[in-house]
């Protein structure tokens, strides 16, 4: 029966060949040996016994907590797809794209879902329109503008925190092999209506894109199940626009998405996210740069009497280098984050004012063994304050139900070996 299944997988991959004019399978394997360790703290001073008999406390000292994988992605996402293009004539071709993560360290998860990339397209002197699902223009400059890729550990902090900034709530985590697609629109967006320029502008270059949400809409509004309450959640709008020639790249990234949506509530919540990237080679080195700020919004249909949630801001920014050494490249960011969640001042609270931030430092080399193999080795560190919980991946900061550890340092390191094809 499954050889039945292979034979018939080979005949409509060879059916597709036969329609296109050219159809090519394509992807990358990478795995790496990975390492991660994320320190707590307890902040609390011990106390001791006074005259009134106060229990003593203890100070609990830290707690890590830390792994040692076989994983996969640390310099390029480990991935398997298939692309092809008709040529249609008077300068007009139709394309595909399909793309699926793979985890080729376990095996666990091969051609489930093209959670990657699952786009159709019509191009031609007009530019390019493009259906279904890809990357956001806000996620380009993250990943076109850090010296990392957003791979590994790595990995700027822009990306690691609005990432997770932006989160919603349905569908349900996915288990299994199967990627889950509907849980953030920050670095890619399912159902959507993309628009590319031509790539014959002088240098310029841009995209508008627009995510369906795909709920049920009820009019009248009153008659909304409970259990349907969400109607606009998961849209996206965004749009992307820059310039690029010779050693100079730069770009400018808005994007919109709705990740809370209730009806009898009257509120809707929303996640606007700016960003601006650029590059430029000298030649004997390469710099990047990123500045990025994220609003997670409330809009309300009547305002509370008390005003309702603040809104919470999230800025970062990023300053990398690549720097060619004969068959190598040695890499290096620095990026840092701050939340900002507009409380008022409370003087009789700790650290009222005390903003979540952090920073990280990422440093690295690859080592070309041809155009499709490398090898490649990364170390990384993040430093939290004030409560922020940011990881360079692996297990999470030990918390007890007391709430007595506060997340610190989080380290890591990707030693590893990149194959495209």
């Amino acid at each position: 029966m499954k050889k039945s299944l292979v034979a018939l997988a080979a005949l409509a991959v060879a059916g597709v060949a036969s329609a296109q004019s050219s159809v090519t399978l394509f992807g990358v394997v990478d795995a790496s040996i990975s390492g991660y360790s994320s320190t707590a703290r307890d902040l609390n001073p011990t106390v001791f016994p006074n005259a009134f008999g106060i229990p003593v406390y203890l100070n609990q000292g830290s707690v890590k907590t830390s792994s040692r994988q076989l994983a996969n992605s640390g310099y390029n996402s480990s991935r398997l797809g298939f692309r092809g293009t008709e040529d249609l004539g008077g300068g007009l071709a139709a394309s595909f794209w399909l793309e699926a993560p793979i985890s080729n360290d376990d095996g666990q998860q091969g051609i489930a879902t093209f959670a990657r990339r699952s786009t159709v397209s019509l191009s031609g002197g007009f530019g390019e329109i493009r259906l279904g699902r890809d990357y956001t223009p806000t996620f380009w400059n993250d990943t076109v503008f850090d010296p990392f890729g957003t791979n590994g550990v790595g990995t700027n902090l822009i990306s690691t925190a609005n990432t997770s900034f932006g989160g919603f709530g349905t569908p349900a985590a996915s288990t299994g092999a199967f990627t889950n697609v509907g849980s953030s629109n920050y670095v890619r967006a399912s159902n959507t209506i993309g628009y590319f320029l031509p790539p014959n502008l002088g240098g310029f270059y841009g995209q508008v894109m627009y995510g369906m949400s795909e709920k049920t809409k009820y009019d009248n509004g009153i008659y909304t199940p409970t259990t349907a309450n969400a109607a606009r959640q998961g849209r996206y709008v965004g749009g992307r626009f820059g310039y690029a020639n010779g050693p100079l790249d730069v770009a400018l990234a808005y994007g919109s998405s709705t990740v809370g949506d209730n009806y009898y509530a009257g509120t809707t919540t929303k996640v606007n996210t700016l960003n601006l990237g650029a590059s430029y080679d000298f030649g004997p080195v390469k710099l990047f740069g990123e500045v990025s700020q994220a609003k997670n919004k409330i809009d309300y249909e009547v305002t509370p009497f008390l005003g309702g949630r603040n809104d919470i801001d999230l800025k970062g920014y990023l300053i990398g280098v690549t720097v060619p050494v004969g068959a190598g490249l040695i890499r290096a960011s620095y990026s840092a984050v701050k939340y900002d969640t507009n409380q008022p001042y409370n003087p009789f609270v700790l650290n009222n004012n005390a903003d979540p931030k952090a920073n990280k430092l990422a440093l690295g080399y690859v080592h070309n063994l041809s155009k499709r193999t490398a090898l490649y080795a990364t170390v990384a560190r993040i430093s939290n304050k004030n409560g922020a919980g940011l990881t360079v991946g692996g297990p999470g900061f030990y918390q007890n139900a007391a709430g007595t550890f506060t997340p610190k340092t989080s380290t890591g390191y990707d030693f590893g070996i990149r194959h495209a094809f």
